[in-house]
């Protein structure tokens, strides 16, 4: 009887990790989709409207194409958030990436 509830004990705290286990991931996927809405309203406005909103950029990187990326990095939980957005030479923001911003 013993080794019938010990295995009823597994099964359940199983279940249970697994279960949670989906919902974190459940969770995650949908912040990472809402921070794909929110970064992708910035496609085609001027690089002085994004400075107004995230300020001046923590780095900015120069490529070969004379775009260059805006980088801005935030630290949460000991989690850096990165988002990265690509500007072209006419100050529009053409591009966005986003790294552990949930």
């Amino acid at each position: 009887m013993a080794k019938v509830k010990l295995v009823f004990f597994i099964i359940f705290s199983f279940l249970i990790l697994l279960t949670a286990c989906q919902t974190v991931s459940k969770k995650i996927d949908e912040k990472t989709i809402q921070e794909e809405k929110e970064l992708s309203k910035w496609l085609n406005k001027p690089e002085s409207e994004l400075k107004i909103v995230y300020g001046q950029p923590d780095k900015i990187e120069f490529l070969e194409t004379r775009n260059r990326y805006y980088i801005y990095s935030s630290k949460k939980y000991n989690i850096t958030c990165v988002r990265k957005f690509e500007v072209n030479p006419n100050n529009t923001v053409i591009g966005f990436t986003s790294k552990n911003c949930f």
